[in-house]
């Protein structure tokens, strides 16, 4: 049984869910953190779009070596830019699954600072582990969000907000 087309799947779907939650990121509130250790709402949206190209990171390199490769953030001034980076990682991560070998996803990748190993893993664990920093990530969006006061979409189902929508239009 061929474990890439689920990967693909949840790929597709959990993408639905994202864009959905970064059309709701403002940019007039790109700066705004909820706490000083918090990232900002811009940095942690940028981190979201960029997470689907992890998967490619995770198929055509054995590793992440932050001491070699500092992280630098892409650079977006505006939503319509997040949600397009986000388009941009996404079909990239999508395309390098679509056409990668069964073999490959048991390949070892490692994830380090120099000699300093933070994570050693198969390249289709690290692929699970992007989804999963999506998802995680993508919730803490929503408290920011939440925090705001702005209307959050639901994820696995509706929203308090949704609902909110849905019980509105029911009593008319």
């Amino acid at each position: 049984m061929s474990t890439i087309s689920p990967l693909l799947k949840e790929m597709d779907q959990e993408a639905q869910t994202t864009r959905k939650m970064l059309e709701r990121v403002p940019t007039a509130y790109f700066t705004w953190q909820p706490h000083q250790k918090s990232m900002t709402i811009k940095q942690l949206a940028t981190h979201i779009a960029e997470l689907p190209g992890w998967v490619t990171m995770a198929l055509t390199t054995d590793e992440l070596d932050f001491a070699n490769n500092p992280y630098q953030q892409e650079e977006v001034s505006n939503t319509a830019d997040l949600l397009s980076y986000f388009e941009r990682s996404l079909e990239d991560g999508r395309s390098h699954l679509a056409a990668a070998r069964e073999e490959t996803l048991g390949e070892p990748w490692t994830l380090r600072n120099g000699e300093e190993i933070y994570h050693v893993a198969t390249k289709g664990e690290i692929i699970r582990m992007a989804y999963c920093q999506i998802v995680h990530h993508r919730a803490q969006l929503g408290v920011f969000l939440r925090l705001l006061d702005i209307p959050i979409p639901g994820s696995y189902g509706p929203s308090a907000d949704e609902q909110a929508v849905e019980e509105q239009a029911i009593a008319g």
